[in-house]
């Protein structure tokens, strides 16, 4: 008990707690449940997406702003630019054909990689040969561009799911992943997150891609079979506490908000 209670202080001191403060303790030996809610400060409408580039930033990734779509190319063109890029995959993020990013890539000179669209009429070794034709192109191309789910605010996090991607390999591939996203999907917390993801009656129905499992142009459910949360670039610390980019994933990351007015 004396090396529990000395575990004890020596936490409290570290947290700049009383030392005599007192410790409960449940029947079943562990503390009672505390609700989340004050834990973290609330974050209001206005001040989210500041806060998500803030965050973003500091964990090493870009953001970027297009307030049209001459801004937009703008950005993408110095993106790739910098990359040296020859060779770009993209999603199938309805998002991305919205802006018509293919053929204005190809007409960049881009050699372009479009996650396949099936009709449900191919056998099935046609499409095991369509999607690991697309696998390999994720992982030679220069850049991989993609939409998001959330682009969550307390941690610079964006969050990218199959049902509206096809794959994440896009994302998590080539050595420079860019992420298009739009103001409604900001959220503040990652409780909002994932009630989202698992609330059966989203308010806002999104539009589906052509090939969704339900066949459906309308979802108001996320039900992809996984979800990833991208926290800035790939890093690892694992040799001698260095930490390196880029290793297992994404070196550079960019997230673009892309305006309304981007649409006109």
């Amino acid at each position: 008990m004396a090396r529990r209670e000395e575990i004890i202080r020596q936490v409290r001191k570290a947290l700049g707690r009383p030392s005599d403060m007192p410790c409960e303790i449940s029947e079943n030996g562990l503390p009672p449940a505390s609700p989340l809610a004050g834990i973290l400060p609330v974050i209001a409408p206005e001040e989210m997406l500041p806060k998500f580039e803030a965050e973003l930033t500091k964990v090493a990734g870009i953001p970027h702003r297009a307030a049209n779509r001459q801004e937009l190319e703008g950005i993408l063109q110095r993106i790739l630019s910098h990359a040296n890029a020859t060779s770009v995959v993209l999603s199938r993020n309805p998002l991305l054909a919205e802006l018509s990013l293919e053929p204005k890539l190809r007409a960049w000179g881009q050699g372009v990689s479009v996650w396949p669209v099936l009709g449900g009429k191919e056998s099935p070794g046609d499409k095991d040969t369509s999607l690991r034709t697309f696998a390999e192109t994720s992982f030679s191309a220069n850049v991989g561009i993609t939409g998001v789910e959330f682009a969550l605010a307390e941690t610079g996090s964006l969050v990218v799911t199959s049902w509206t991607e096809g794959s994440q390999l896009a994302s998590l591939a080539p050595p420079v992943h860019v992420a298009l996203y739009r103001r409604n999907q900001l959220v503040a917390s990652l409780d909002e997150v994932l009630q989202r993801l698992g609330n059966e009656e989203v308010g806002t129905k999104r539009l589906a891609p052509a090939d969704s499992p339900t066949g459906s142009q309308t979802s108001p459910t996320l039900p992809g079979r996984s979800v990833v949360f991208i926290t800035g670039t790939s890093r690892t610390a694992d040799i001698e506490q260095v930490l390196i980019r880029g290793v297992h994933g994404p070196g550079e990351l960019h997230a673009i908000l892309v305006e309304e007015t981007c649409f006109l």
